[in-house]
């Protein structure tokens, strides 16, 4: 067998499962959040999700918390607040994993669409989200601060999720 086979039988031994978001993961989470966001998100907005019971998620790969999320329920719909993969696990499917596991949390929901922001020069995100089915909806003008103390817009997209009506 050649190395690539190998490679490839290698990666499909590893072990990949999302667990609730807890406080006493908050320090490894922070670690990511600077890691892959321009303007991170400080403690206290995750322990304010926490504290609010916004539905919370981290990604274990291998035993080691490799990315994460945070949505939070509306009426018929789920907002997703933040996602991220830590750089070294990116390109590894895993928030692709992250957001069918919110996608299928959603339905049992009763959510009828799945919305986020991200930033318009986030190509590499807005082709994850692209590819996993959201649409492009609306830009929010100047949503997000940049490092220069500039604003950045905000693309809006949405996921039609397949919901029976009740």
């Amino acid at each position: 067998m050649c190395s690539a086979q190998w490679t490839h039988l290698a990666n499909l031994t590893r072990t990949v499962h999302l667990e609730p978001m807890t406080f006493d993961v908050l320090d490894a989470v922070m670690v990511i959040e600077s890691q892959t966001h321009s303007n991170p998100w400080q403690r206290r907005q995750f322990d304010d999700c926490l504290n609010h019971g916004h539905h919370a998620r981290v990604l274990l790969a291998d035993g080691v918390l490799s990315g994460y999320f945070v949505a939070m329920m509306g009426y018929e719909e789920v907002h997703l607040l933040t996602l991220a993969v830590t750089p070294d696990h990116q390109r590894r499917g895993h928030a692709r994993t992250m957001l069918k596991a919110l996608a299928a949390w959603s339905i049992e929901q009763n959510a009828r669409s799945l919305w986020l922001e991200l930033r318009v020069s986030n190509a590499r995100a807005m082709h994850v989200y692209q590819a996993a089915g959201f649409q492009k909806i609306a830009l929010r003008r100047n949503y997000y601060p940049t490092p220069d103390g500039l604003c950045e817009d905000a693309q809006v997209m949405c996921l039609t999720l397949g919901v029976c009506p009740t």
